[in-house]
């Protein structure tokens, strides 16, 4: 049996050294098969729909949350020509500019290594149960999936 593959997802509350990262996935998995590596990283806007986002606050149900990314991150890794995933998706407070979620697939070929990264952001979005509070200048509103933007003054009148 060979070396085995690079598989790390976890809830954070500070940003990640992506050099680290990188330097970690290309130095575990080139020895694998891996001659490329696609991150992403996706970061808090300061507009939208014309309003200035003043922050945005991440919450996760957990333990749910860590167990669903590490989850993702296994399910996507079991494809051959993958040889390693990392995940991270930060909570707390977070200003317009900060990282919110980082995703890192190293694969056999770019190709592959970039529909995994965003084959796994879409499922992140879908599944894990973090929820966003994003408070503009005109309100604080919560965002669903990838844009449904709920007034939270809607929400009250609920009950």
């Amino acid at each position: 049996m060979g070396p085995e593959k690079v598989v790390r997802a976890e809830v954070a509350l500070s940003e990640v050294s992506v050099n680290d990262v990188v330097r970690e996935l290309v130095s575990k998995t080139a020895g694998i098969g891996a001659g490329a590596l696609a991150s992403f990283i996706g970061f808090v806007k300061g507009l939208v729909n014309g309003s200035s986002v003043v922050e945005l606050e991440y919450a996760a149900y957990e333990p749910h949350a860590s167990k669903k990314l590490l989850e993702i991150a296994e399910e996507e890794s079991l494809d051959e020509d993958v040889a390693g995933v990392y995940v991270v998706h930060r909570v707390g407070r977070l200003k317009p500019g900060e990282p919110a979620i980082y995703i890192f697939v190293a694969a056999k070929n770019r190709g592959k290594a970039f529909r995994k990264a965003e084959r796994i952001l879409e499922r992140v979005k879908r599944e894990v149960p973090i929820y966003k509070l994003e408070k503009r200048s005109d309100g604080d509103y919560w965002v669903i999936g990838d844009g449904l933007r709920i007034p939270r003054s809607k929400l009250s009148d609920l009950k």
